[in-house]
């Protein structure tokens, strides 16, 4: 449960950073790409997000153990 709360973290801290150095430039530009990728690569993309997210998390267990 604790490698959970800290990868939220992680990706709180990561997201929160990006918003906060560059807010109305990410946004705007972000949104308008992903409104022109067809929802196959949007999902494509999410599932590659998934799976490097999976693999980080089972790299810091084994590091860590």
């Amino acid at each position: 449960m604790s490698y959970v709360l800290l990868a939220i973290g992680l990706v709180f801290v990561v997201e929160g950073l990006v918003y906060a150095l560059a807010p109305s430039r990410i946004l705007e530009e972000a949104l308008e790409l992903l409104r022109r990728l067809p929802p196959q690569t949007r999902r494509a993309m999410g599932l590659a997000v998934v799976a490097a997210g999976v693999a980080l998390i089972w790299l810091a267990q084994r590091l860590a153990g």
